[in-house]
């Protein structure tokens, strides 16, 4: 593991640590004779902040070449830590194992047969919802930038997933919102919507696509989890949905509130609460069958 996490670093780089380690090696090796693990992850979280404040600005291409030479082809697990292991040392907008571990289980206890993601950076999020789905499940990514969706759409086929799985879809997400019914209503088993809406896009456009969406008829109305991703972990950025969220208890709800991720329930009980107005209460059903009982005198 340690050889391999030597690999990302560039000659330049790993002579340039050499070199300053060289000075604090008596103390390293002292303490280490007792705190071994604890020392070793400090220092590696000590590398990859400089790494990554020296490498700068996140580079699409450079994560897909990374990924794409270094996991094993058809390997789900595979492509995912390889995203993590290039994370480690460089810039990336992946949601990352911490926020990903979250998903998962919002993934597993909703048991998704439709989803949409908007915002792919890459893939990863892609993998880690495909990887989640039933056979027959599907999903719809949209990405803003076509670079980002070619290279996105080459490590999904890359971690073993078919087109017959999934979409991408080039476009800004108040573009490609309205055309979505149309690529469900093919099937008739998706005419109600989707059951799970991952935002990871620009947190200023989660409230005004979430309005469309609901507007569009793409939310299951007896079930839908929308998730919000909050990689700056900035409540502010998401105080506006979330302010109309709780305005809206009559079919909306928060389910999970991360720092990182929040979860937004929504479900609208209108069928539920047709048909339980075509049946009388139960109270009522008991009054009458006594009122029967009465008339016929039984006791």
């Amino acid at each position: 593991m340690v050889l391999r996490f030597l690999t990302v670093f560039p000659a330049a780089v790993q002579m340039w640590l050499i070199a300053v380690s060289i000075p604090l090696l008596p103390a390293i090796i002292m303490v280490s004779s007792r705190y071994r693990v604890k020392v070793f992850k400090l220092y590696h979280q000590a590398v990859a902040w400089v790494l990554r404040m020296m490498r700068g600005r996140v580079c699409v291409k450079s994560t897909h070449a990374f990924v794409f030479s270094e996991c094993t082809h058809g390997k789900v697990d595979s492509v995912l830590e390889t995203f993590d292991l290039y994370a480690e040392t460089h810039p990336s907008l992946c949601i990352g194992p911490e926020i990903g571990e979250a998903l998962d289980e919002v993934v597993r206890r909703v048991r998704p047969s439709r989803v949409l993601e908007l915002g792919m950076h890459c893939g990863y999020s892609s993998v880690r919802l495909l990887r989640l789905l039933p056979p027959a499940g599907r999903l719809i990514t949209v990405e803003l930038d076509p670079l980002t969706a070619d290279l996105g759409e080459e490590i999904i086929l890359v971690a073993g997933f078919k087109h017959s799985q999934f979409q991408v879809l080039t476009s800004s997400s108040a573009e490609a919102i309205p055309t979505l019914r149309s690529l469900l209503e093919p099937d008739q088993r998706t005419s109600e919507g989707f059951n799970l809406v991952l935002m990871d896009h620009d947190p200023q456009q989660y409230l005004p696509d979430l309005l469309t969406l609901e507007k569009e008829a793409l939310l299951c109305s007896s079930g839908c989890s929308v998730i919000l991703i909050n990689k700056r972990r900035r409540a502010e950025d998401l105080r506006e949905i979330l302010d109309h969220i709780k305005a809206r208890a009559d079919f909306c709800c928060i389910k999970t509130e991360l720092q990182f991720m929040v979860e937004i329930l929504y479900q609208r009980e209108d069928t539920k609460a047709v048909k339980e107005q075509s049946l009388p209460p139960v109270r009522l059903v008991h009054q009458l069958e006594w009122a029967e009982r009465k008339e016929r005198g039984d006791s």
